[in-house]
């Protein structure tokens, strides 16, 4: 019952290193330390032991768990030497708070941060993440679907979770692949522990091995001691989201760690055992981002070892009806709104839109319309201008037959001959739209990928 707290403890912290949870009595049912290289126990070792006896020289009064158990006030950013039962010496920071269901004791939770010398531990303190709310990850039960290829991806999720197999998830920007990832973690045997989610789109290589993999103080100029994130997913699941964006180089890091299971940060020589299932996702075809070499094949078949397809909305055309219904419900409560549903203009228009952004862009829409709509129905006014006045397929025409015009005359390679074409049309689409967030809306792209895009072809936005 206890472990149910923990993942909602992790998401209130800047910086957690160590974390241990007991009964009321005393009596350890959870612990986890994301620096197995500075604190050596294993949760296997102390599951069931009393606090006092993991830490014999603690007593009654110098373990702030036992005082929080005994008076139930929590204590804030506490300075402990602790010693183990195995002999080993640990400098912590402690924030010791109790766990209370209808104002009864149930136990307590103790959040710690090592210290890796005594002399260091003036500055540091626990602090909470601005705004820090109780994060709730999603589970089976909101996939929200009428379609029969969906409710298959969901009854399978239950089995897939099972193993710790990896699992790739292959669909298109706004299809939910975050949603389907943290489904299976939280159907899973780890769904107490970490779920960690990294975009790998548009983050230069070397900060993303840094951020992936951890670095040591000197490393390089500015770096500090600091655990990456398959440390702080050990014992969880890391969902690496557009691994299809990631650079070469770091794949074939990834590849090493994921099949030696152990990490080593950067400027480090000392691995770190790491144990996670790694959920991995592409927004396009992962077969054809192999022949394009934007994941390498030895990869594909590591990840993949169990593959989800997500299909996009376009091919669920009971789903847009569908889930219209399902949005304009929760945004009425959200919104102390009494919006029936969308007129039969607003229908057709969404019956003959390709959803480029798929559920996230309807979701949008639908947000959006809630925001200026008049009447109890949204109408075409209401709709974004790319909706209600649909990008004219006439520029792209023009564009493609410039752009082969000029590659038969040889004056462009292949590749230039593609990115002159790519250039036109994001130009357009920007031009064609209000806002960066449309545009991609429109282009069936991240945002993220699409402001790369416009630094790497110098575009206006």
């Amino acid at each position: 019952m206890l472990r149910r707290y923990v993942e909602q403890i992790l998401s209130l912290y800047n910086y957690v290193d160590g974390l241990l949870v007991t009964d009321k009595d005393g009596y350890i049912e959870y612990y986890l330390t994301y620096r197995p290289e500075i604190s050596t126990l294993k949760e296997k070792d102390i599951l069931g032991k009393h606090v006092l006896d993991v830490y014999p020289d603690l007593d009654e009064e110098s373990s702030s768990i036992m005082r929080v158990l005994r008076n139930g006030k929590p204590i804030f950013n506490e300075y402990q030497l602790l010693r183990t039962y195995k002999g080993q010496t640990l400098h912590v920071i402690n924030t010791t708070m109790p766990i209370k269901v209808d104002d009864e004791i149930i136990g307590a939770i103790d959040v710690s941060r090592y210290i890796d010398s005594s002399y260091e531990r003036q500055n540091i303190t626990l602090s909470f993440r601005q705004g820090a709310e109780m994060k709730k990850l999603y589970t089976v039960d909101d996939i929200i679907t009428n379609s029969k290829s969906l409710e298959v991806i969901k009854s399978r999720i239950p089995v897939i979770a099972e193993t710790d197999s990896s699992v790739l998830i292959y669909g298109e920007t706004g299809t939910g692949k975050e949603l389907v990832a943290q489904s299976i973690h939280t159907s899973s045997k780890r769904s107490g522990r970490r779920f960690v989610s990294q975009n790998c789109a548009a983050i230069p290589g070397n900060l993303l091995e840094s951020i992936l993999f951890g670095t040591t103080k000197g490393s390089y100029t500015g770096a500090e001691n600091k655990p990456g994130l398959f440390e702080i997913a050990n014992g969880g699941t890391l969902f690496l989201d557009e691994i299809n964006s990631m650079e070469l180089n770091v794949q074939s890091k990834l590849l090493k760690a994921i099949e030696e299971k152990q990490v080593t940060r950067l400027g480090s020589y000392e691995p770190v055992t790491i144990d996670i299932k790694v959920i991995s996702a592409v927004n396009a075809n992962p077969i054809q981002c192999i022949a394009e070499k934007k994941i390498r094949e030895d990869l594909f078949y590591r990840l993949s070892v169990v593959q989800v397809n997500i299909p996009p909305l376009r091919e669920r055309e009971d789903d847009i009806s569908f889930l219209t219904e399902h949005f304009i419900q929760s945004y009425n409560e959200k919104m102390n709104r009494d919006i029936i549903n969308i007129d039969e203009e607003v229908e057709d228009i969404f019956k003959k839109h390709k959803w480029p952004g798929n559920v996230r862009e309807l979701k949008n829409v639908i947000e959006g319309a809630f925001n200026v709509a008049s009447s109890r129905f949204i109408q075409k006014k209401d709709l974004p201008e790319y909706l209600a006045e649909p990008f004219k397929t006439q520029g792209i025409e023009d564009s493609l037959l410039m752009a082969e015009e000029s590659m038969l005359n040889g004056g462009l390679s292949l590749d230039d001959t593609m990115d002159a074409f790519e250039k036109r049309i994001i130009q357009k689409a920007l031009d064609s739209t209000r806002n960066l967030a449309e545009a991609a809306r429109l282009l069936g792209i991240s945002r993220q990928s699409l402001n790369y895009k416009i630094t790497k072809y110098g575009l206006h936005k």
